[in-house]
Parts: C-alpha cells; sequence; structure tokens
C-alpha cells in the first residue's frame, strides 16, 4: 500500500490540539509549541500511541525543518555520519533549530550509536534539536536521557473513557470521509480490542472497510487466537506436533497470540503453573520486538511452557 492510501498518514493529525492525548499531556506539547521552541525529548510509550505524530504535529506547527529516521532500520553508526551529520551541520532555509526524530530509537546500539548521539547533541545544539520516540525507555543509555526531556504516554484509568469516545469520534469522521457505511458497536469493539494503540485501530478499520461496510460481520475476525488445540499438545510435552502448529499457523498475530494465553490461563493451567506461566507471557512478548525471527520466539515461548507449566 501506497502511504497515501494509509488512512494513518491520510487522516494523521496535523496538530497537538487534533492529537487523541489526555488533558494534562496536551497541555504540556502545547506549551512547546506555543513557545515556538522545542528541546530534545524522549517520548516513549507502547506501539501506536502517538509519540511520531506528537513530535511531527509540534514541529510542524512552528515550522520548523525536521528530518526523521527509522532507527529500527537506519540506525547504524554510518546513518549518523552521513545523514544526521549532514542535515544537522547545514544551514536550516526556516527559522530557528532544525530537528532529528529518530523513531524507534530503543533499537539503536548503545554501545556505538547512542554515544555518538551525544556528542551530536553537544555540538549542534544551537542549530539542532533531537526527538527519540521509543518503546522501552531503559534501552536509552543514561547519557540521552540527562540531554533530554522525558514524557511517558501513559493512559490513567480516569482518562481512558474520554480517549476511547474522542478516538470513536476520529473513526467516524474518517469513515464518512471514506464514504463507508459502519456500525457504532462494532467501532467501538475494536476500539476496545486495541486500545490505546491508535495506529493499529485505524489499520484493523482500514483493513475491514475493503468489503465496502464495517458491521457484525467482522466482528469474528476479531476473536482471539485459539489456544485450544495447542493446550493437549503441551500438556502431552508433543513438540513434533506443537512445530507442526506453528508451521501451519506462521501467519498467527503475536499479541493476540500471548493475550489469549494469558486470558485463558485459569481454563488451560494448574493454578500453581499460573504465575509463571504470567513471567513466562511476559518474556517473550518483550523478546518480540527484538528478535531476528519471531517465529522461534513463539516457538521457544511454547517450549518453555510446556516444559515448566502444567496444562489441565
Amino acid at each position: 500500500m501506497k502511504e497515501e492510501f494509509l488512512w494513518t498518514e491520510v487522516y494523521r493529525p496535523k496538530t497537538i490540539e487534533d492529537c487523541v492525548l489526555p488533558k494534562s499531556m496536551k497541555e504540556i506539547f502545547q506549551k512547546f509549541v506555543n513557545s515556538g521552541n522545542i528541546p530534545n525529548m524522549i517520548l516513549t510509550g507502547s506501539s501506536g500511541v502517538g509519540k511520531t505524530t506528537v513530535a511531527r504535529a509540534m514541529l510542524e506547527e512552528i515550522d520548523a525543518e525536521y528530518l526523521i529516521i527509522n532507527a529500527s532500520m537506519y540506525g547504524n553508526i554510518d546513518t549518523l555520519r552521513n545523514d544526521v551529520l549532514t542535515f544537522a551541520s547545514s544551514v536550516s532555509f526556516k527559522k530557528g533549530r532544525k530537528y532529528v526524530i529518530l523513531d524507534e530509537a530503543d533499537y539503536l546500539n548503545p554501545n556505538s550509536t547512542q554515544p555518538a548521539l551525544r556528542n551530536f547533541m553537544e555540538e549542534f545544539s544551537k542549530v539542532c534539536g533531537f526527538i527519540f520516540t521509543c518503546n522501552y525507555k531503559n534501552k536509552i543509555i543514561p547519557a540521552l536521557h540527562s540531554r533530554c526531556t522525558v514524557i511517558e504516554f501513559d493512559v490513567k484509568n480516569s482518562d481512558k473513557a474520554k480517549l476511547a469516545m474522542c478516538f470513536m469520534k476520529r473513526l467516524e469522521k474518517i469513515l464518512q470521509a471514506e464514504n463507508i457505511p459502519f456500525e457504532r458497536n462494532v467501532i467501538a469493539e475494536v476500539i476496545q480490542k486495541y486500545f490505546p494503540d491508535w495506529r493499529r485501530i485505524i489499520n484493523e478499520i482500514q483493513k475491514y472497510s475493503i468489503s465496502g461496510h464495517i458491521d457484525s460481520g467482522i466482528l469474528q475476525n476479531l476473536t482471539e487466537v485459539s489456544i485450544s488445540k495447542l493446550i493437549p499438545l503441551i500438556k502431552a510435552k508433543n513438540y513434533p506436533e506443537m512445530r507442526n502448529w506453528m508451521y501451519n499457523n506462521t501467519d498467527v498475530d503475536a499479541e493476540q497470540f500471548f493475550r489469549a494465553f494469558y486470558d485463558y490461563a485459569s481454563e488451560y493451567f494448574k493454578p500453581e503453573s499460573i504465575p509463571l506461566l504470567v513471567v513466562l507471557i511476559n518474556k517473550y512478548q518483550y523478546q518480540h520486538h527484538f528478535v531476528a525471527d519471531p517465529e522461534i520466539n513463539l516457538m521457544s515461548f511454547l517450549v518453555e511452557v510446556m516444559v515448566e507449566c502444567d496444562a489441565i
């Protein structure tokens, strides 16, 4: 799909006011915009909550020149020496400082790339600012933390209902603009399932809109990954059949996969095994974002569950 056809890009908020954020957080970003000067920042939080959107919106509002680098793909030291150094050291065509947005900065090498960035931030501090977005702030070295304003995109329970309603209205406007008929209860179901991953919610709605309408028929596709066939294999310690299951389900959604084990733990595992199961879910869910082969990571999870946990 070309970027201009991705709803996440076509309908990306252009201002802080249009971003779906808790009021207190929105006020902080708006103050930066009103001042006309954005400090070095680390924006941290789970996937899809709007970190990059906020960074871009702030810079667009102050009409700053900026460069975006996907650190998970181009975060090596050569990129810094070439793209970042060239951009940061050149004269801006606009007033004020230039900015570099390093998206998914937790993929940057903490032993080489991140220390080099520290030096760049000091050398070009008068002409160029840096905004890091990351899912895991603990993977950013302390030297960068100390040079940045750190803002966590965490949603308090008291804000959840209001934010979900705001995003409901946003989705309704998108679907109306795309001339896609929809049922509000179905939209609410999708929001509830993926909240607060706004990007995932929009992508799921766009995927199901291909049929020409959004109705209760898509809810069947939103059910959790079925693990009922895996449990007997785990109980029997049948590795070959588990491997076959994984081979036939390589397109499984990892988030739904782990969530299914968490949600149905009490139905399939003995009570004394559930605490360890939760620890394993957390461990492999975290690893999934960094491993070279996600399938092997999922299979390793199943093997460890098979060895350490007792299924009913």
